[in-house]
């Protein structure tokens, strides 16, 4: 989810020494990026789930830990994203006991989910007065970031340029704020229809799609931290993506242009099994760090393609 019915709260400002120490401090000062469905839908229709990228007629691509690091300013490197999950009422407030000091009650849930007007009410109730209570309001084991779809926006904006609004400011850090609000002065992009992004995405030509969109020319090198400029190395491992019952393939050996590589004949597709149609709908009570031991243990061992 990309759009916000809502100005997006601000966080309490004593949080900010721990948002940039857990890494989360970028992605937290991206603004509201207006979701346009009919790009999205156009992606979707090129996503290749066997072989974990887009098809186009110039060839392969996908989002990568470079984008996301990039787009959204978050670290790529550290322990996979993934522990137990439980459905029940009890694990829910016995959790938020723990995280916050206060649960919610079973009014304000839904199924196994904790209602998002439970969260924005839950600043007011919480004192952050030493720094025990501060690293636990921004602990970083959650599940979900408000931005999947402004990165796969983003990134789509970037490659095919021809495709995008008019940006905003090009000195901005991360990527995805270059596009905060960019309705205001693009009202009239959000009405373009998928039949006019299926036809231009038909008719895509080499020279169209920007491979490498990073380069010096097209970003300051001054404008990225060294935080995340540190973890560039790690950009290129083929290694599976997890994130809890969701496992996905970082298909780095088939984009090599993306890293100004020339293409060569790719591997097989990595087939991910089960793990890659794994959801959390109904009870799911389980370790996905048992489930998915052999994704972990590849990823922990990940190496630079």
């Amino acid at each position: 989810m990309c759009e916000h019915y809502k100005p997006p709260d601000r966080y309490n400002e004593i949080v900010e020494s721990q948002l940039r120490e857990t890494g989360f401090y970028y992605v937290s000062q991206i603004g509201v990026v207006q979701c346009q469905s009919a790009m999205v839908n156009a992606l979707v229709e090129r996503w290749r789930p066997e072989t974990h990228t887009f098809h186009f007629s110039v060839g392969e691509c996908a989002v990568t830990l470079e984008d996301v690091a990039m787009i959204l300013g978050l670290p790529t490197n550290g322990l996979p994203v993934t522990g137990p999950t439980m459905s029940s009422f009890e694990a829910l407030e016995a959790e938020c006991l723990h995280q916050f000091g206060v649960a919610p009650r079973k009014t304000d849930c839904r199924g196994s989910f904790i209602k998002l007007t439970w969260f924005r009410g839950l600043k007011d109730r919480i004192v952050l007065n030493d720094d025990v209570h501060i690293q636990m309001a921004t602990r970083v084991d959650c599940k979900k970031i408000d931005g999947p779809l402004t990165l796969l926006l983003t990134w789509a904006w970037i490659q095919l340029p021809f495709l995008a609004p008019i940006p905003g400011n090009s000195r901005l850090f991360s990527i995805a704020n270059r596009w905060r609000d960019w309705e205001r002065e693009n009202y009239g992009y959000r009405y373009t229809l998928l039949e006019n992004y299926r036809r231009l995405l038909d008719d895509l030509q080499e020279g169209q799609f920007v491979w490498q969109p990073y380069g010096i020319g097209d970003i300051d090198p001054d404008l990225i931290p060294l935080a995340i400029h540190h973890n560039l190395v790690l950009w290129s491992a083929r290694v599976p993506l997890i994130s809890f019952e969701c496992i996905e393939w970082h298909a780095i050996d088939r984009v090599m242009r993306q890293f100004g590589m020339r293409q060569g004949v790719p591997t097989l597709e990595q087939d991910l099994g089960a793990s890659h149609g794994e959801v959390l709908t109904g009870p799911k009570n389980e370790d996905w760090a048992n489930t998915h031991s052999s994704w972990v243990m590849q990823w922990t061992n990940r190496g630079i393609w």
